[in-house]
């Protein structure tokens, strides 16, 4: 279900109450939809993510031989790989929005015996991948960006033979280790990434999951993987999305009156910094945990925190909650005291400059806040008021201000909504739902 272009809210002055289906997990979503594609045989796929990002890299591994049967809702379906015999593709391939399908794709279709061309729309043709250029050249593969700002997208790839590296990641990014891990399991030899701090490890889950050959270290830092591999396709369902269900955790903590239970929400414990950090800040939170199928979920329910007080956020928590740092500044509009967020620059290099994005919106509604180099810096307490916000074509800007919305005076629009799609197809249905 597409958004709205504009979308408008208003205090929700009985309280956010009731049970939330949230939509599966994106990140995981782009990765079945990619290891099940190459593998041999069928599987069940239940609870994909319908969003354009996720439908996009599930087009593109069709235009190099999966084949997708529907099932009895959308997000479930049958998928039936290539047998690790993929073909070349006979157009170019449209990644949408998504960095994550971009980059993950350029590490498989480096490694694989023919060319293909990856591009985007007007945002992620201005994201960085000389992130993962760098790698991928150094196990011998040919890709250039040839976007008009240098080391864009569009990415064009001469797939062939690669070498095994040991890579040390300069920041710390799963989707750079997640791309240098899947041309590895397509390479002789064993190919192992380094990286500064823990990130979200999907890819070495789903890895297991898959039967891939896959080593991690003690302290997670260190993670190779040894190929060619051969991957055996097997049924999946993938859990809800924190990232999404945390605009319903912040929504619920800030507006009087809510009780919100969230079902079958993804616990890994390398995404779901929010919720330590939404304690830290005095939130009434209860996790109900369930192990799944290689990642943990659960039950949240969220009641609103009438005393929220302001907390530090940076280090290495930060690689953990990078997408959820928005939704948490809007938080902290709410909060007693200041809230630091330091060590967060990569947020200058998503869909908008989420610095500048999220700091201009909290201004703009009449919270304390300034700009940082690498973060900012928020003290709450002051009531918001509405106001008609930009969502800078970003997802989660658009999300995080309707959350900032329901408990602020007068109406709050946001325009250019469309972007949710990208992620969240259900979230304006949901939010009708919720404030009826």
């Amino acid at each position: 279900m597409a958004a709205s272009d504009t979308i408008s809210v208003s205090r929700a002055a009985h309280g956010l109450r009731g049970t939330v289906a949230i939509p599966g997990d994106k990140s995981i979503s782009h990765r079945v939809a990619i290891l099940g594609a190459l593998a041999h045989g069928s599987m069940q796929v239940r609870n994909f993510l319908c969003s354009e990002d996720c439908l996009n890299t599930l087009r593109a591994m069709q235009q190099i031989g999966a084949r997708v049967e529907p099932g009895d809702a959308p997000q479930n379906f049958t998928l039936t790989g290539c047998g690790m015999q993929p073909a070349a593709p006979q157009r170019d391939i449209d990644c949408g929005n998504s960095g994550t399908g971009m980059r993950l794709m350029a590490g498989v279709l480096a490694a694989l015996p023919f060319e293909s061309r990856l591009f985007g729309d007007r945002s992620l043709s201005s994201r960085p991948m000389k992130r993962i250029l760098d790698p991928l050249t150094m196990m011998g593969a040919h890709v250039e960006a040839c976007g008009e700002k240098p080391g864009c997208a569009p990415l064009h790839i001469c797939g062939g033979t690669l070498q095994p590296i040991r890579y040390t990641l300069p920041m710390a990014s799963a989707q750079v280790k997640s791309a240098v891990l899947l041309a590895g399991m397509l390479t002789r030899g064993t190919t192992s990434v380094h990286q500064p701090a823990i990130t979200r490890d999907h890819t070495e889950r789903l890895f297991a999951h898959f039967g891939i050959p896959c080593s991690v270290s003690a302290d997670g830092l260190d993670i190779a993987v040894t190929g060619p591999v051969d991957i055996t396709a097997r049924d999946i369902t993938i859990p809800g999305d924190i990232s999404s269900a945390a605009f319903w955790m912040v929504a619920a903590s800030i507006v009087p009156g809510s009780e919100l239970t969230l079902r079958n929400v993804g616990l890994n414990p390398t995404r779901c910094g929010i919720i330590p950090v939404l304690q830290r800040m005095g939130a009434d939170i209860t996790i109900r945990s369930i192990h799944g199928e290689g990642e943990p979920y659960g039950d949240i329910t969220v009641r609103h925190a009438p005393n929220l007080h302001g907390t530090e956020i940076g280090g290495a928590e930060i690689p953990n909650i990078i997408d959820e740092i928005p939704v948490l500044a809007v938080a902290a509009a709410f909060a007693h005291g200041t809230t630091n967020i330091r060590d967060a620059a990569e947020l200058r290099v998503k869909e908008s400059d989420r610095i500048t994005t999220t700091v201009g919106n909290l201004r703009a509604m009449g919270a304390a806040a300034e700009e940082r180099e690498d973060g900012m810096c928020i003290t709450g307490g002051t009531p918001l008021h509405g106001a008609t916000l930009q969502s800078f074509d970003d997802h989660r800007i658009a999300m995080s201000f309707l959350m900032a919305g329901l408990n602020a005076a007068g109406t709050t629009t946001l325009q250019g909504c469309r972007n949710i799609a990208t992620s969240y197809p259900s979230f304006e249905q949901t939010l009708r739902e919720l404030t009826r």
